[in-house]
């Protein structure tokens, strides 16, 4: 599957379904945010800052969330998601989550999906120290592989990333036997109507399986 699609696909789940996205896979984070006030994705600043040096990032997030506490009113949420093992992947987070306090003077929280295949790549924390010296960044990280024996437990969620996490998974199980993901493919979009999701919900998820789970133009032929 093209980069592009797939950095697309993971961005507008995100955008679509933020409060559901935080509640399933950073729950401690999601408690301290007021989900009754609006957000604001900022993911226009965010590649102007990526584009210094850093390369182009295409499934970044960057979102203004309110929290509940009433003292600080609010603060940025970074969201990275990482489909390869990169070597600098934790000094990349450190430099995003200092550039973007830099422009804003807010306080910044960084979290990392991974949705690699890799199970040593299991990053979490930035870290310098020298003499007296000492600096270190530790950010919470969810690991997709590690859901792949918790399907039962997916399938029970009424929470849209399940699909989501689902439908990753199984992209990755079925490389190459076209057969097996076309069925998972029509079972996934099946249980969007048996859970009762909204229309909006519905297209949304959709659109994320359609974009993650490819197959060759004539089984899309029979899927549509």
């Amino acid at each position: 599957m093209p980069r592009t699609r797939y950095d697309e696909g993971w961005k507008e789940a995100i955008k679509a379904f933020f409060p559901q996205f935080m509640t399933f896979f950073f729950p401690d984070i999601a408690q301290h945010i007021d989900f009754s006030k609006q957000v604001e994705f900022l993911d226009k600043e965010l590649s102007r800052i990526s584009r210094r040096g850093l390369g182009r990032r295409r499934a970044d997030t960057l979102v203004k969330v309110s929290l509940r506490d009433g003292g600080e009113r609010w603060i940025l949420v970074h969201v990275e998601i990482q489909g390869y093992p990169q070597e600098e992947f934790s000094r990349r987070m450190f430099i995003y989550n200092y550039r973007i306090f830099d422009r804003y003077g807010r306080n910044v929280v960084s979290l990392a999906v991974l949705t690699d295949e890799d199970e040593g790549f299991r990053p979490g924390a930035y870290r310098f120290a020298l003499g007296g010296f000492r600096l270190e960044m530790e950010y919470p990280v969810v690991k997709l592989l590690d859901y792949r024996d918790r399907l039962e437990e997916l399938e029970g969620s009424e929470n849209p990333f399940s699909v989501v996490v689902m439908a990753q998974l199984r992209s990755q199980e079925t490389r190459g036997r076209v057969r097996e993901r076309y069925a998972w493919k029509l079972r996934l979009t099946r249980m969007l109507y048996e859970r009762g999701y909204s229309r909006d919900e519905v297209l949304g998820l959709y659109r994320f399986i359609d974009m993650v789970m490819t197959l060759p133009e004539e089984l899309e032929e029979e899927y549509h």
